[in-house]
């Protein structure tokens, strides 16, 4: 077998991107062919978008890639690449990869299994391939072959394993392309990113290589390609157990190229960044994706002075931060597509300006201490910061409903209500100014007030997305206090002296978020317990309490406490902004976890902890 090289192309795609899409993909060969590689390989759904959905139910769909497919043909002379797409046969649909070589179709395989866990319903779209079974299919008015195929190219034998088909232990087509005796199997996938994922997917990649004697390598698709889930870009080189290649994940670059030389040695591997890195690149590149995919103008943001509007502050001004790094203030601003300026002395601070506009409204039970917070970091960070009181508008509110009520509001009798109604009153008048702006509203919700309902619908989760909404509490305190310093943005000082507080009860009442709930370390533990790991009630105190410095019974209330406000507030779960995809389990019933809005609230199983 001669050296080749070969490549991995990751691209930013959006479904319904025809010529975009399309266009990324010829400028990735024109990127390759300079680089003398002969045999190039995209992720999986490549052509049209891993995010299409139900689209993929569309007839019309599978048949507008498949002309796609044809028009790419005249631009793969004298190179060969694998590329992905569906394909409909007889009403069903197929998850595949074309390998075209020299302007024409060698062959298509299809994907054996669908991802079905998590983030994923690849069964409501797709049907598996069956292993080892090939049959003609017409493309182009010629017949190709298509199922369970290999390929060779220059004495290289090659196979493929479709994202899912790799993590099915002994079922998964590796071992049958082991015994088939193939050089080199690609890994092209759809992976969501999650913190710490990488170090799951470089264990992967090595132990298959060699488990089955081959290189292999996988490629990624990259960004926030439709909304909620973020693709990393990875790209990963192997063989004999051994990690070859790795580039840098998470780029501002719609098109990343990466090449290798098929040979047994060491090439460039990038470092694998901590969790705190990693979620500050993948949430500010969603962000990023987000706003020039929607064609909003910018952002505007409550910012209360807490914890979580102050994080997301800080990932808007790393979203320009590391974009003006990537691109360049010029790139950064024609691939945004906006009107921005920027002057030499400072172009992150005039970007993030008018980029992002916050606001903090006050009431009679706001502190000092918030305020300067707020203020503080907005100026640090160069956001616009507005301010002003909604007293003013809440009392009117309660005069109205205690004229109708004929009586007084107090805090001893309705204290949630008037709560919620100071929470509630911010929101039509920072939707206000957003759609003035005509700009992206960042609601402020974390994961952990979303597993519990500690949060005012149509209050503070008004938004059009949610950015930290799939993280805990515990890690945005924990990433605040070393953004302060990694980032280097003393802005967050105030912020971090900060007890975490809604503000919404009189000041004289302490409130904190901790004395309202419990205590957030431990309600982390509680989620990962009953929710990723889906224990019961009893199985998660019998876990807890060996390693839990709280009493038995206090433990045991916590825990009912968790369930039962879980239960009863899955309707609010169902109406927050879409979030980000950024941790390896989150509450969004959309892309994680379903559960019942109407429910017997684990009445029987809390009894058991009685």
């Amino acid at each position: 077998m001669d050296v080749l090289k070969i490549a991995g192309a990751t691209l930013n795609q959006t479904p319904l991107d025809w010529k975009g899409n399309f266009d990324r993909i010829v400028l990735a060969i024109q990127k390759a062919r300079m680089q003398q590689v002969e045999l190039l390989c995209f992720p999986e759904l490549s052509l049209t978008g891993y995010g299409a959905e139900d689209l993929f139910l569309s007839p019309w769909f599978a048949e507008k890639a498949k002309s796609q497919l044809e028009l790419l043909l005249p631009y793969c002379r004298d190179i060969t690449l694998a590329v992905g797409l569906p394909i409909r046969l007889e009403n069903k649909v197929f998850n595949t990869m074309a390998v075209i070589e020299n302007g024409a179709i060698k062959g298509i395989v299809a994907k054996q299994f669908m991802a079905i866990d998590g983030v994923h319903y690849e069964f409501r779209w797709f049907t598996p391939w069956t292993a080892s079974l090939q049959i003609p299919i017409e493309v182009n008015g010629k017949q190709v072959p298509f199922g369970d195929l290999t390929f060779d190219l220059k004495g290289l034998h090659y196979g493929f394993e479709i994202c899912e088909d790799a993590w099915r232990g002994v079922a998964r087509p590796g071992f049958r392309l082991g015994e088939r005796k193939v050089d080199l199997i690609f890994n092209p996938s759809a992976s969501h990113f999650a913190m710490n994922k990488t170090i799951e997917r470089k264990e992967l990649v090595s132990k298959s290589s060699a488990m089955f004697n081959c290189y292999y390598f996988y490629v990624n698709l990259l960004g926030n390609e439709a909304g909620r889930l973020i693709f990393d870009g990875e790209i990963l080189l192997a063989k004999d157990g051994k990690m070859l290649g790795r580039n840098q994940l998470l780029s501002f670059e719609s098109v990343q190229v990466c090449t290798f030389s098929l040979e047994n040695k060491v090439q460039p591997i990038a470092p694998i960044q901590s969790k705190e890195w990693e979620f500050v690149q993948a949430a500010s590149l969603a962000l990023f994706d987000y706003l020039r995919k929607s064609k909003a103008n910018g952002f505007v943001l409550s910012l209360s002075g807490g914890a979580d509007s102050s994080t997301i502050a800080v990932l808007v001004a790393e979203m320009v931060r590391r974009g003006i790094h990537e691109l360049g203030v010029d790139g950064f601003i024609a691939k945004l597509g906006l009107p921005l300026t920027a002057s030499k002395d400072n172009p992150e601070k005039d970007l993030v300006n008018q980029l992002l506009t916050t606001a903090y409204q006050g009431t009679k039970n706001s502190s000092t201490s918030t305020f300067n917070s707020a203020k503080v970091l907005a100026e640090s960070l160069g956001a616009a910061f507005l301010s002003w009181s909604i007293d003013e508008e809440v009392q009117s509110y309660i005069q109205t409903i205690e004229g109708v009520l004929g009586r007084a509001l107090t805090w001893e009798q309705d204290d949630i209500s008037l709560q919620n109604i100071q929470s509630r009153t911010r929101s039509p008048i920072i939707w206000l100014l957003a759609n003035i702006k005509n700009a992206l509203l960042l609601s402020t919700s974390n994961r952990s007030e979303g597993d519990v309902g500690y949060t005012t619908m149509d209050g503070d989760t008004s938004g059009s997305i949610s950015p930290i909404a799939g993280v805990d509490k515990d890690f945005v305190i924990h990433w605040l206090q070393w953004a302060e310093k990694n980032l280097d943005r003393p802005g967050l000082r105030e912020v971090n002296a900060l007890t975490p507080t809604a503000e919404l009860r009189p000041r004289e009442r302490s409130q904190t978020d901790e004395k309202d709930l419990m205590p957030y370390s431990l309600l982390v533990e509680i989620e990962r317990l009953a929710i990723r790991d889906r224990n019961s009630p009893l199985e998660v105190f019998h876990q807890l309490r060996k390693k839990n410095e709280f009493e038995e019974a206090e433990l045991k209330e916590f825990i009912k406490k968790f369930f039962r406000l879980w239960s009863r507030n899955q309707w609010k779960r169902e109406r927050l902004a879409p979030s980000f995809h950024l941790d390896d389990f989150n509450v969004d019933p959309k892309t994680w976890c379903r559960f019942p809005i109407l429910s017997g609230g684990f009445e029987e199983e809390l009894n058991q902890l009685d």
